[in-house]
């Protein structure tokens, strides 16, 4: 067992996409059979938009101010940018201070675990006071592989402080194991996922091995979640351990969700759902590294609850329309270029204040232009003593449009959206295509941040509006909203 310090779990926040995608259809495709469901990024969803969601969630449970947070560590198998400023988006879109410390880790399933141990070292080194930790992925599997009917996507949240000994939740120890085996890989220049060699020699000789070692290093739990490439495999770790499984219901819902799939499990067995666990551990595995954790939960964790809404909301969808959702089936078509290259001059001047979400109030006249580098003077009296503020996320639909036909790299049906927000700004956003056929004027929304297109190999992001139709959850300080839209969470 790791002789390491204690730490704090003071929230947790969760997002899945919006679809949901019956594995026995994709087998059934290929001659075979599958249970459960899988997460299916629509469209405009990716692995970023998820980790700021799930980040979002924790954030507002723990009724904190981002500019508070010392330090982010993201934990994703593939990020947005192969190379490129992923964690410096992610981390303005969350309002995180400039000089936040952390770090992105990434190339394999096990950088969630990457993640939170970094994390966890900040915090007992004394270098961050308050630690979040995102973990997320949205894996592209091969099509007609094993993985195909496995795999999924969502993202995971916790917000890590030094330990007090009042949190609900504490790290308590934690063990890694590795081995130089391939497993799951991905090769320079190939877009998907392909599958072990050989499924039996992976279980018998590198999976149940590995993780039952790390397992063992960390005391004995009384249940473990289990991260499982399969969701065969954890049934069979759970007899060598000798305890009951708590991670079966997410796999079930969303598939393996990659790098997220350890802290996801722990945030659902700490939700609340029966009794508290006690000495609960969870293990994460990829890239032939395993680690264990063991976690003392006295209570239900803040902002675990919202799991329990994520998994039972998503939209269902055909196998046809997950592939296209993932890009693996496409038109042959030209795509249209953006006037504006994601690189140039106007998004290295504006990025920050779209993915902050900012508008410009008017001393004079308090009106609110958007965004603030594009009006200099106030649209309302042509005033020029403007201030910078953060626009509320919440809004009502005032009039709005459908697109049943668009080109590439946008996808029908498309929503465009003329919302008053709640601060009195008015704005026209892109609507999700989860909410096209269920959108009415004075429909209640909220903003959550979206992939808008992929343009020359770079996302570009903004923020879509979204339809309440849930119970609220937190958003942030003073501030609640449901992040769950008929289309699923987001």
């Amino acid at each position: 067992m790791s002789g390491v310090q204690r730490v704090s779990v003071l929230a947790a926040g969760v997002a899945a996409p919006a679809l949901r995608l019956p594995a026995a259809e994709v087998a059934a495709a290929w001659g075979g059979g599958a249970r459960g469901s899988l997460g299916i990024c629509d469209s405009d969803e990716d692995t970023l938009t998820l980790a700021w969601q799930a980040a979002t969630e924790a954030i507002g449970a723990a009724g904190v101010s981002p500019d508070q947070i010392s330090g982010l560590w993201w934990g994703t198998t593939r990020p947005p940018f192969a190379e490129g400023p992923s964690l410096s988006f992610l981390a303005a879109a969350l309002g995180l201070r400039a000089d936040v410390e952390g770090a992105l880790l990434a190339g394999s399933p096990h950088s969630g675990m990457e993640a939170l141990f970094a994390a966890w070292d900040a915090l007992a080194s004394s270098h961050a006071t308050l630690a979040l930790v995102v973990t997320s992925d949205a894996l592209l599997p091969g099509l007609g592989t094993a993985g195909e009917t496995t795999t999924g996507a969502g993202a995971a949240a916790l917000l890590l402080g030094r330990d007090t000994g009042l949190a609900r939740a504490s790290l308590v120890a934690r063990a890694t194991r590795s081995a130089p085996v391939v497993d799951r890989y991905r090769a320079d220049g190939d877009s998907a996922t392909g599958d072990v060699y050989d499924g039996r020699l992976f279980r018998e000789e590198v999976y149940l091995p590995l993780m039952t070692e790390v397992a063992r290093a960390v005391g004995a739990p009384g249940a473990w979640a289990v991260s499982d490439p399969d969701g065969k495999l954890s049934g069979a770790l759970a007899k060598r351990l000798g305890a009951p499984l708590v991670s079966s219901r997410v796999q079930s819902v969303l598939g393996d969700t990659g790098a997220a799939a350890s802290l996801l499990d722990l945030i659902h067995a700490t939700s609340g759902d029966g009794d508290a666990p006690g000495l609960l551990g969870f293990i994460g595995y990829g890239g032939g590294r395993a680690s264990a954790v063991s976690v003392e939960v006295t209570g239900p964790v803040p902002g675990a609850q919202g799991v329990q809404s994520i998994l039972s909301a998503g939209q269902q969808v055909t196998y046809t329309k997950a592939l296209r959702a993932r890009g693996q089936l496409e038109a042959m078509a030209d795509p249209i270029p953006m006037g504006l290259p994601p690189a140039g001059a106007a998004f290295a001047r504006g990025n920050l204040e779209m993915l902050l979400f900012e508008g410009a109030r008017c001393a004079d006249c308090g009106a609110i232009s958007t965004p603030p580098s594009v009006h200099p003077a106030c649209i309302a009296c042509g005033g020029t003593k403007l201030e910078t503020v953060k626009l509320s996320r919440k809004g009502t639909v005032v009039t709005f449009v459908v697109n049943q036909t668009m080109p590439p790299p946008f996808a029908a049906p498309l929503p465009l959206v003329v919302i008053d927000l709640a601060d009195g700004a008015r704005i026209m956003v892109q609507g999700t295509p989860a909410d096209a056929e269920l959108l009415a004027v004075g429909d209640s929304v909220w903003l959550s941040l979206r992939r808008y297109a992929l343009e020359r190999g770079i996302p570009v992001y903004g923020y879509k509006a979204r339809r309440f139709v849930q119970v609220p959850a937190p958003q942030g300080p003073g501030e609640t909203v449901a992040p769950v839209s008929a289309g699923g969470p987001t």
